[in-house]
């Protein structure tokens, strides 16, 4: 065809952009076509074989859907040769280049490309300029082609006569590797001299590059050898763009970070590490992945705090201000605290015992840490240990690993800063392990003052000194932490508030926290005492403040409501007003409804979540003097029961219990909350109790509450949690608690609002226990009810 009959029957074409290609005139392209605009152009045409299109690069091959302003405007008219259609998705076509083209306007963008576009000429072939630029052309191409043999082009090629001279450039450029845009701006060339102007100074410009390579290669061969391969080709780049004037800037980079890492003052070991690092990363070619890797491992060395540390403001009233003024109460934590930090002064360093919070969830410990550093002047950082079960989370991946990064530790000193801060080891008690490692092993080398300061990161793989860290750990119960971590820690409990400490929270921290969370003032919303300690008693029941600190939002949030809808200014809470926000009470005093049958006495249990009250059932029905035990009980627990069951056995002649209540009856004894596992033997006095308020028909008196261990002798004897379950008497509503004489030693733990408000009693023996328990003691029952061992006969 003709440029004069293609000018006129192909004024208009379809537009089809290729990624990161040029088609050239005579040139056969495969074109995979995927994009929505490509497939409707090929669907739009129902003969492909007569199908002329235009063919033009995109500037930016990223582009999904490319508007004429992403297109190169010159191009080349194609006739589709074949097309095959893969699956649903996508064609595979055959294109070959037939003319030269620019585009002078586009007709259409939707649903493909339509441009209207002038054939561009190549007037000029019998020019003797064109002859002299063909013979350059033709001798340049000829070194090329024997320089880079791999070239798909032969010199007895380039020698032969074509048709026309532009059939040469277009036979080069299709296969020589210059950029697209370098491509186009000989494609869209104003005439064949200028075409070939183009072309010889891009094909020289490929033979100069080759041979200073070429150059640089003789020159480095001396040093040449199987290990350094990748230095040389590295050096050779670095020439090449050096003559190009094209450097990257990779050097300042690389001089920037050797700089950082001077300034951070590493460790002779871990100096040693980061100079041999850095010399190899400087050898590694800037794409490889492997420079990725490298470089990052460097970053981390020029990050990390290994001598930056902050002061340590000492001065311990003002340690005891900041603690009394977030924290009411726990009186015994901050004496401790304060005594830790004067022992770290005069000592003039921070090595020493691992502080461990235990107690129930809400009492304060996270925010007790928080308030250890504000104290101190350092940084705070929390660590979540709660589901960890992969060692490589506390110590780090090896860099050999894809992904590789430190462990939570070394994480958190980069956050923090400093090479001292304050790290708080939530939940340490929640720890696991499967097959990838045991963290808790991990974390023996972290809390161990006297190995802690050569700790080896294995993503470092150099030793970290963490002697500088004060590590303060939390848990909610030291049961399933091991032996040689727990060894590691000093504990320190927090146990329950009571309702007057709970009072003062809510007054000094909870309500203003609240009132200014929900954007109001203190004139806006009153919550007086008595509504204050109906919200305490009656929709919480907790060792904590959580709740009580969700019911106060609650109030605050519908109080909101109110002055924003302009139904009052300010609101004094009232008790219609709390029913309507809360609902109704959510927690009664049930020790008279569930005790006022005989066969229930009222326990005390300690519990993750602080102490509960624990109401155990017992009844008889038909049976062969089996005994039944309900309520998701551990080993220890049945067993208490089964001693409970042979103390009452024994003691059943002396009680005036016949002996047919046990022969001819099964005795079932329920633990509530079935849902709940329970274990332990604190239980095992209140079993014994309900065993006998039952078989006496004797109830059980509802304002007490009774924890021990019992013992076949008829002993009573110490257990733990004693705070905890004392206040979880007081909170539901009990009067008087007994408890195992040895325990006496933990009576000063209990706050003293709460010895007043309880009548504490401590016994010895299991009579002293059903004198207190029972409704009508033993002491008073009638003579005749009672029968005495009877006399051995000879």
């Amino acid at each position: 065809m003709s440029n004069k009959e293609a000018q006129a029957s192909h004024t208009q074409l379809p537009i089809l952009a290729l990624r990161n290609a040029v088609l050239f005139p005579g040139a056969v392209m495969p074109v995979v076509i995927g994009r929505g605009k490509s497939k409707r152009l090929l669907e739009s045409r129902e003969d492909h074989r007569t199908t002329v299109i235009g063919v033009v690069a995109q500037k930016d091959k990223s582009v999904e859907n490319p508007t004429p302003e992403d297109l190169h405007w010159a191009g080349c008219t194609g006739q589709l040769i074949k097309v095959l259609k893969n699956g649903k998705e996508t064609y595979h076509v055959v294109i070959r280049g037939v003319d030269r083209f620019k585009i002078k306007a586009f007709e259409q963008e939707e649903p493909f490309l339509m441009a209207e576009v002038e054939l561009l000429s190549e007037a000029g072939a019998e020019d003797h300029q064109v002859d002299a630029l063909m013979r350059s052309l033709r001798e340049s191409a000829v070194d090329l082609v024997n320089m880079v043999p791999e070239l798909q082009i032969k010199a007895s090629d380039i020698q032969d006569e074509f048709e026309h001279p532009s059939r040469l450039v277009y036979l080069l450029l299709t296969h020589l590797g210059v950029s697209v845009e370098e491509k186009v701006e000989v494609l869209e060339a104003d005439g064949l001299v200028d075409m070939l102007n183009k072309t010889l100074q891009l094909v020289m410009q490929q033979v100069e590059i080759l041979r200073i390579s070429q150059r640089i290669s003789s020159e480095v061969k001396g040093e040449l050898n199987k290990s350094q391969r990748e230095y040389m080709l590295r050096k050779q780049l670095k020439a090449i763009q050096r003559e190009l004037g094209d450097l990257d800037g990779e050097g300042d980079e690389l001089a920037e970070l050797e700089e950082r890492l001077l300034k951070n003052e590493l460790p002779e070991d871990a100096q040693k590490i980061a100079t041999k690092e850095l010399k190899r990363l400087r050898s590694i070619q800037q794409g490889s992945p492997e420079y990725t890797v490298s470089r990052t491992y460097l970053e981390w060395f020029a990050d990390l705090p290994w001598t930056t540390q902050t002061e340590d403001n000492l001065d311990l009233a003002h340690a005891q201000e900041v603690l009394d003024t977030e924290h009411y109460g726990l009186q015994k934590v901050k004496r401790r605290l304060v005594e830790f930090l004067a022992v770290s002064k005069l000592k003039a360093d921070m090595r020493g015992p691992i502080l461990c919070l235990v107690g129930p969830p809400g009492v304060g410990k996270t925010s007790l840490g928080r308030s250890v550093a504000e104290a101190l002047g350092r940084k705070f950082q929390r660590v979540s240990l709660g589901g960890v079960r992969d060692e490589a989370e506390i110590r780090g991946h090896r860099r050999t690993y894809i992904g590789a990064m430190p462990g939570k530790i070394i994480m958190n000193l980069k956050k923090a800063g400093t090479c001292n801060p304050v790290i708080m080891l939530d939940e340490v008690d929640k720890l696991t392990h499967d097959w990838r490692g045991d963290p808790t092993a991990a974390m023996l080398e972290v809390l161990d003052p006297e190995q802690n300061d050569t700790f080896v990161d294995h993503y470092l793989d150099t030793p970290y000194d963490l002697s500088k860290v004060l590590f303060i750990a939390t848990a909610n119960t030291t049961d399933t932490i091991p032996a040689p971590l727990l060894d590691r820690m000093e504990l320190i409990e927090l146990s329950g508030y009571t309702h007057e400490e709970k009072v003062n929270i809510a007054r000094r921290h909870l309500i203003p926290k609240q009132i200014v969370a929900h954007g109001l003032t203190e004139q806006q919303v009153t919550i007086n005492d008595d509504i204050l300690d109906k919200v305490i008693a009656a929709y919480t029941r907790e060792a904590g403040v959580r709740t009580l600190e969700r019911r106060a939002a609650d109030v605050c949030r519908r109080v909101a409501v109110g002055v924003v809808k302009e139904e009052y200014s300010e609101r004094e809470v009232t008790d219609e007003d709390l029913e309507e926000i809360l609902g109704g009470p959510r927690y009664m005093p049930e020790t008279v409804e569930r005790t006022e049958r005989p066969g229930v006495a009222t326990g005390m249990a300690w519990t993750r979540a602080g102490g509960d009250l624990l109401f155990i059932e017992a009844a008889k029905v038909p049976g062969k003097g089996k005994m039944r035990l309900t309520g998701q009980l551990g080993d220890v627990m049945k067993e208490s029961a089964q001693i409970a069951l042979s103390m009452v056995e024994a003691t059943a002649q002396e009680y005036g219990i016949e002996r047919s209540a046990f022969e001819d009856n099964d005795l079932h004894v329920h633990f509530p909350a079935g849902g709940i596992p329970k274990d332990g033997p604190s239980a095992g006095v209140t079993m014994y109790t309900a065993l006998i308020s039952l078989l006496k028909d004797i109830p059980v008196r509802a304002d007490v509450a009774m924890t021990g261990e019992a013992t076949l002798r008829g002993l009573v004897l110490p257990v733990g949690g004693i705070k905890d379950k004392v206040l979880a008497a007081l909170r539901g509503g009990v009067k008087k608690v007994l408890l195992p004489e040895k325990n006496r030693r933990d009576l000063r733990d209990i706050p003293e609002s709460a010895q007043q408000e309880l009548e504490i009693v401590f016994v010895s023996r299991m009579d002293e226990v059903l004198e207190h328990a029972l409704e009508t003691p033993p002491s008073a029952w009638p003579k005749d009810s009672t029968s005495a061992v009877p006399p051995a006969v000879a």
